[in-house]
């Protein structure tokens, strides 16, 4: 098992692209130009297959972005990054050791712009949208073909998931920041010289994101995909909910959830009464990345090796190296809520294990077990959410990720209703779902708009703690970071226990290196510069008006 490395992005190679061999190769060898590639493109679409599979595996892949020879074990594409983000709130707890690749993301020096952790995710996203630039640069923008109409939504899709997964962490949020810079934009269309890319606005970012969506919407009215790793209307719907959320447009985002959602149910309670949430097929997963033992070749570069608690391979069992919810959060949970369940409590326990087995214990008992070289016993707080691909105790560390779940689209059409002048509409579809499916003591206190935005952040920070969603709250709510005050004893580490106010420059990414080196659209002084790296101790005081009154 390997340590922890910060390893700098100087000494690494560039970006890792993939191709299609049957379009990129002619017949009696050489390379197609984009011309001959057209051609051949519009006589046999379909042959243009690959590329797109390819435009949607490729963050899912391991050693994404560094590649094999790196044994980066912290690359496993989008998973990784999403545990990062979360890493960077304040309710997700990693441990302070040497085997804890992610330790830069809870101590805030992802922040250094060379440190491999930030470029990683800043290139998993660009290296998608390479590809899905490439795709479309392929297929003439007019085409009535309808298997190319198909291809070029969904890689508009694709380009406006990128953009929407790094513009919350190079900004501050969108209203009011309009005109301030965000990340650079690259098209199939683009002119100029690439080398002299600017930082983009955030609106120019946005207006972008929402052309493609716009497109994206309409080409796939009646498109059925094959699976759920594909993109189709409903997803892009989805998609543009996000989108629409993050700028405050709130009616528009209420419909987008809504369309987006028909058809889904949520889990309901007696499924999350026990670890869940890897398999594309439960009925609220809306897209996903499949992964099964063929994707996964090696144990550790993984997410359930590194976030879930219940691999016989890992990180997290093995050495003890768990995620775990801050009590903080925790203690707001009520017990009559089935998600309390979703972690154990100070004494290890919690009723999702009750049907669990491994090494010959159930229930409780797992929390406590520990079998040499596979597990230690569980620290307080413990996460018991995400199950473990085949059984518990499996060392295969597969399992599917879910990139967009109807939970979601449900809590952004209550915060979206409410925040657009129908705070009793808003309530009743919170209410309507909590009662339901997490907790039938639930009701809504909320007597005005902005606490009623407050309620569903708390319920967003319950429902989708570790699926990547922490941050981008934070940042598009205006919020501190919050993970420790005086009158609770925070089950982070010392290193870790730090405040962060919603104003502080360190929150926002650095523009990695790499890219500044090879970008002179952004000289040093163009990079995000602001802040420091926070200490022990630091932001005491500070509250965010949920888990810290």
């Amino acid at each position: 098992m390997k340590l922890n490395k910060k390893l700098y992005i100087i000494a690494l190679g560039g970006l890792l692209f993939t191709s299609c061999v049957d379009l990129d190769t002619a017949p009696q060898g050489g390379t197609f130009t984009s011309d001959q590639k057209s051609e051949v493109v519009l006589a046999l679409p379909k042959r243009l297959s690959a590329d797109v599979n390819g435009m949607f595996a490729i963050i899912g892949k391991q050693y994404c972005v560094f590649g094999a020879s790196s044994s980066r074990d912290d690359d496993a594409g989008y998973p990784t990054v999403c545990l990062s983000q979360d890493l960077n709130g304040p309710d997700m707890v990693g441990d302070n050791s040497n085997y804890n690749w992610f330790s830069v993301s809870s101590s805030y020096e992802d922040r250094t712009d060379t440190y491999a952790n930030p470029y990683e995710r800043w290139a998993v996203f660009y290296n998608q949208l390479k590809l899905a630039n490439d795709i479309l640069a392929t297929i003439p923008a007019e085409t009535t073909d309808p298997t190319l109409k198909i291809y070029q939504a969904q890689a508009r899709a694709i380009r406006a998931f990128d953009y929407l997964s790094l513009v919350p962490y190079y900004q501050f949020k969108y209203k009011g920041n309009e005109d301030k810079p965000s990340v650079p934009i690259i098209t199939e269309t683009m002119e100029g010289d690439p080398s002299n890319n600017p930082r983009a606005s955030l609106s120019a970012v946005y207006e972008l994101i929402m052309d493609d969506l716009d497109a994206a919407i309409t080409a796939l009215e009646g498109y059925t995909r094959l699976n759920k790793a594909e993109i189709d209307q409903k997803v892009a719907y989805g998609l543009r909910a996000r989108a629409n959320l993050y700028m405050e447009n709130w009616a528009a985002a209420a419909s987008d959830a809504t369309n987006a959602m028909a058809g889904y149910s949520p889990y309901t309670r007696a499924q999350v009464s026990k670890p869940a949430f890897i398999d594309a097929n439960d009925q609220n997963w809306m897209w996903a990345i499949i992964l099964t033992p063929t994707n996964i070749p090696d144990a550790y570069p993984s997410w359930p090796a590194v976030l879930g608690s219940f691999s016989g391979d890992s990180y997290s069992a093995a050495v003890g190296c768990y995620k775990s919810v801050n009590r903080l959060l925790f203690d707001k949970i009520p017990a009559t809520d089935v998600r309390k369940g979703w972690w154990v409590d100070a004494n290890l326990d919690s009723p999702n294990l009750a049907t669990v087995t491994w090494g010959g214990v159930t229930g409780n008992a797992v929390a406590d077990l520990a079998i040499t070289d596979v597990k230690l016993p569980f620290v307080p707080y413990t996460n018991v959410k995400f199950g473990q691909y085949g059984f518990i105790g499996n060392n295969i560390n597969a399992g599917d990720w879910c990139i967009m779940r109807v939970e979601e689209m449900i809590l952004i059409k209550a915060e979206a209703t409410a925040m657009g002048g129908n705070l009793a509409g808003g309530k009743q579809i919170l209410q309507d779902f909590v009662k339901t499916y997490r907790d039938p003591s639930y009701a809504s206190a909320a007597t005005t708009a902005a606490d009623f935005q407050d309620e569903v952040w708390l319920q967003r920070r319950i429902e989708l703690w570790g699926e990547g969603f922490s941050m981008s709250d934070i940042m598009r709510l205006g919020k501190n970071v919050v993970r420790y005050t005086s009158s609770v004893t925070t089950n982070f580490p010392d290193a870790f226990k730090f405040n962060i106010a919603a104003t502080d420059g360190w929150l926002l990414l650095r523009i990695p290196q790499k890219e500044t080196n090879n970008n002179r659209g952004i000289p040093l002084s163009a990079n995000n510069n602001e802040g420091t790296l926070p200490i022990s101790g630091a932001g005491a005081g500070l509250t965010d008006g949920v888990v810290v009154q």
